[in-house]
């Protein structure tokens, strides 16, 4: 028996790996903030006793042990822990709510933090997996997203040293740095305000499919890697990045720009200038 818990399993790329990992046989554990999309994804795949749904906010510790209780009374033990739920947001950083970046923090960073401090006793019995979802704005920049490559930076650098810390212990950690999927990740992207954000996302190179990243997530875990680049943009953005970082940051600048005109206050006429 795998039993395989995913965050964020309701939508997107967890809903991808919750159906890819089910024709495979696994046990899962679908967690996610929003419990009448979770009752739905269970009946999609069959109202069996292999699915167990729980309802979780992950900046919520009480419902992180919940999940945990639920996941060893349900099944009996962990294999993979997969965090995958995920906010962003698109808006100038000197302009947007200090509000919206502890949310991005607390969901991308924290939470899978602390989800899998509490999953580490089940996975250490298991010689488990722990697969993150993270993202090339991880380590380089994307205007408008400051709060989400901040979230996924700290993210990025806390799971590099918990691997140094794991793999001796028999816990495999597998890092996944996707550039830009078709997800409802961006359709729920917040403003600078806090609130949906109304303008459409820039993007650079093609769109990548959720199912076509859960099988390839599935080989790299098969494979016991310990990163996945699995598209050319991030893999041709980081090296540019590194090697010529103001040519990158003109590219982006330009490309990224109805991005922070879209999030940019509107200057109010009845101020006049100094």
């Amino acid at each position: 028996m795998n039993v395989t818990l995913i965050t964020g399993a309701a939508s997107g790329l967890g809903w991808a790996m919750a159906q890819y990992w089910y024709r495979a046989g696994h046990c899962l554990v679908l967690a996610d903030i929003n419990a009448e999309a979770l009752i739905r994804r269970r009946a999609e795949l069959g109202d069996d006793t292999r699915v167990h749904i729980v309802t979780v906010d992950v900046t919520h510790r009480a419902d992180l042990e919940r999940l945990i209780r639920e996941t060893e009374a349900t099944f009996g033990r962990l294999d993979r822990l997969v965090n995958n739920a995920g906010i962003t947001h698109r808006s100038p950083a000197a302009s947007t709510d200090p509000q919206v970046f502890r949310k991005v923090m607390a969901v991308d960073w924290l939470g899978p933090v602390e989800l899998t401090q509490l999953a580490l006793p089940l996975l250490e019995r298991s010689n488990g997996s722990i697969v993150c979802i993270g993202s090339m704005a991880g380590w380089m920049p994307v205007p408008g997203r400051a709060g989400y490559c901040a979230a996924k930076g700290a993210l990025t650098q806390f799971f590099e040293v918990l691997r140094l810390e794991l793999e001796p212990r028999g816990i495999h950690v597998l890092m996944v740095y996707p550039s830009f999927l078709d997800t409802p990740i961006e359709h729920n992207a917040l403003g600078a305000d806090g609130t949906p954000a109304q303008h459409q996302r820039s993007t650079i190179g093609g769109m990548s499919s959720a199912d076509d990243m859960a099988e390839m997530i599935d080989r790299a875990l098969s494979r016991r890697k310990r990163w996945l680049l699995p598209e050319p943009v991030s893999r041709i953005g980081s090296l540019l990045w590194r090697i010529a970082p103001a040519l990158y940051l003109r590219a982006v600048r330009r490309k990224f720009a109805s991005d922070l005109d879209a999030g940019s206050p509107v200057p109010n006429p009845d101020i006049k200038a100094p």
